[in-house]
């Protein structure tokens, strides 16, 4: 059987389950934010003499609901109590899974760019799991220190950990691996913060309620905190999983400058969206928040070509486009380890490769990141012949 069918067939597979687990995990956390800020001051009053500190009344799918939490504990557990942690370890794994799939099986053509670093494949994957495992260790000691006891001082060395973290990954891998892996290690903090802190804490809770004692607070602290982080993650890993797409914003010359800006601007709207729960929404963060999406799109607009050579004939640019850009994009791709062309993009035909003269531009001229990891060797001066083809008309 065919390696390339194979893999092609895992990444659809993987990738499938990773989006399933990942709504399932992102949804219950949403909707338990949701429904801690909408907490109403019980209507009963034996639910105030219960312990009851709010309740919220929904309708939904034609039925009426009502939640009730808990100010510490019921007085008697019931037989069965839901846990949500499943759906986080179930991402992560998933999600490592695919990293290693696509960033690491795969690695000269997604994570290595040897323009910006020359790594051997063993070292890129050294590289990138280290990211993973030690921005765990850092964000854990920053917020089990003395300064994690204070959210603001917290909160900007974590800011400036993710700075570094993202112009360090820019500087070693190619742009897309290095967003798929802030993207990843913010995903990995958010798990193990599930795994190590939230989940323990809860255990913690019910074991206190079974033996009869009161609960250390210090529990409740702490997962409240890293639920918090979790919060203001979301978005932007959710970016991360689907920036791939866009070789404006990871080929570009300040890509972990705007890996950073969008990154902000998905944090401002959660925090926008997490102020609305509550009834206390501020509108100028989310103008700040679009004002970071705006700074962005326009910190990303295509550079002038430095190239002041007249105009290129097609006759000119199609053998080098035959001969960088062919291989992959094909019907039957001769390039190893593709088994059907990228995004089903075929450069063989004349009329096919004029009609895709805007994204050959983009790609391989403007944001460089095609051929990935120039696995077909093209040079600086072909990337120039096809500006200079686009730019006089692409005729």
């Amino acid at each position: 059987m065919d390696a390339a069918f194979v893999v092609d067939w895992l990444n659809l597979l993987l990738r499938w389950a990773h989006m399933i687990v990942g709504i399932a995990w992102i949804g219950a956390s949403f909707y338990f934010i949701w429904l801690d800020n909408h907490l109403h001051p019980p209507l009963d009053p034996a639910d105030v003499a219960r312990g009851i500190g709010g309740e919220v009344w929904a309708v939904h799918g034609g039925g009426f609901y009502t939640a009730k939490k808990f100010k510490v504990a019921p007085e008697r557990l019931p037989p069965e109590l839901h846990w949500f942690k499943w759906e986080a370890y179930t991402t992560l794994v998933t999600g490592f899974f695919l990293l290693c799939l696509v960033y690491y099986y795969g690695a000269e053509v997604a994570l290595i760019d040897p323009s910006v670093l020359p790594l051997t494949k063993p070292q890129a994957i050294a590289i990138g799991l280290g990211f993973l495992v030690l921005g765990w260790l850092v964000y854990d000691w920053l917020c089990r220190s003395t300064l994690g006891q204070d959210d603001v001082v917290l909160g900007g060395l974590v800011f400036l950990y993710c700075v570094i973290a993202a112009w360090a990954l820019c500087h070693i891998f190619s742009g897309r691996g290095a967003y798929i892996h802030f993207g990843a290690m913010l995903g990995t903090i958010m798990v193990l913060n599930v795994y190590f802190v939230i989940i323990p804490g809860q255990r913690e809770l019910v074991k206190a309620k079974e033996e009869g004692r009161i609960p250390d607070p210090i529990h409740g602290l702490r997962g409240r905190q890293r639920s918090v982080h979790n919060t203001y993650f979301t978005l932007p890993v959710l970016f991360t999983m689907i920036s791939n797409h866009y070789a404006g914003l990871y080929g570009h010359e300040w890509n972990w400058v705007l890996l950073l800006t969008i990154s902000i601007a998905g944090a401002l709207i959660r925090v926008w969206f997490v102020q609305r729960h509550k009834g206390n929404a501020n509108p100028l963060v989310l103008a700040a928040g679009f004002v970071f999406i705006a700074f962005t799109a326009l910190l990303s607009l295509p550079r002038p070509s430095a190239d002041g050579g007249g105009p290129v004939a097609f006759a000119e640019v199609q053998p080098i486009i035959q001969a960088r850009c062919t291989p992959c994009h094909a019907a039957k791709p001769t390039q190893e380890g593709f088994l059907a062309p990228p995004k089903g993009i075929l450069l063989e035909t004349p009329s096919q490769i004029q009609a895709m003269a805007a994204a050959i531009n983009q790609q391989a001229a403007a944001s460089r990141v095609m051929p990935p990891g120039n696995m077909t060797n093209i040079t600086d001066a072909e990337r120039r012949m096809i500006a200079r083809w686009f730019k006089g008309g692409a005729q």
